[in-house]
């Protein structure tokens, strides 16, 4: 089935509600999305990273400030 959306005439809330209600129908059913290798490849590089003692982190609130401000 072919589904198409008057996309050009649509405002962008509601091209976001649109993907709202397609992202909340996708969750209900994970086990019908398969992750990609090169996914799993980086959490295994992560958490060897982790186990081995190189991995660095950052506290949530300072991240989001750093993010932040390269945006200005």
């Amino acid at each position: 089935m072919r589904i198409t959306l008057p996309l050009g005439e649509m405002t962008f809330q509601e091209k976001l509600e649109a993907m709202e209600l397609l992202w909340d129908d996708l969750v209900r059913s994970p086990e019908g999305v398969d992750s990609p290798a090169w996914h799993r490849t980086i959490l295994e590089e992560r958490s060897q990273r982790v186990a081995d003692g190189t991995a660095h982190f950052t506290d949530w609130e300072k991240a989001k400030a750093e993010i932040r401000d390269k945006l200005k």
